[in-house]
């Protein structure tokens, strides 16, 4: 899995990394088809200090791209809130991808 973790407006830091890497395992747990994931944490400059902390993804599994982004005040709730989101995708995704016809697979031996 090749993982880019990159900032836009803020320096990433090695505890925002690791944050980021330990929280993206969970996705490679469901799913062990992942071949890229590109992370981009922004600080919007916006005069309201309320959700100006935003976290996106793009994964790209085996036969799909998947995107998803989140804001909050917090990065690391924005972080929390994006892996969620991903995480529904990718467990979606795999139940798309496995056959689910056990009785026609039988049938056939």
């Amino acid at each position: 899995m090749n993982l880019t973790i990159s900032g836009h407006h803020l320096e990433v830091t090695p505890a925002l990394r690791s944050y980021v890497t330990g929280k993206l395992d969970r996705i490679t747990r469901h799913f062990d088809q992942v071949v890229d994931v590109k992370v981009l944490l922004t600080v919007e400059n916006q005069k309201e200090k309320d959700r100006r902390q935003r976290a996106e993804c793009n994964i790209h599994v085996r036969g799909n791209d998947l995107f998803a982004e989140s804001a909050h005040e917090d990065l690391y709730a924005a972080v929390d809130e994006l892996v969620d989101k991903l995480d529904r995708q990718v467990v979606r995704h795999k139940d798309k991808v496995q056959s689910h016809d056990r009785a026609a697979a039988k049938h056939l031996m």
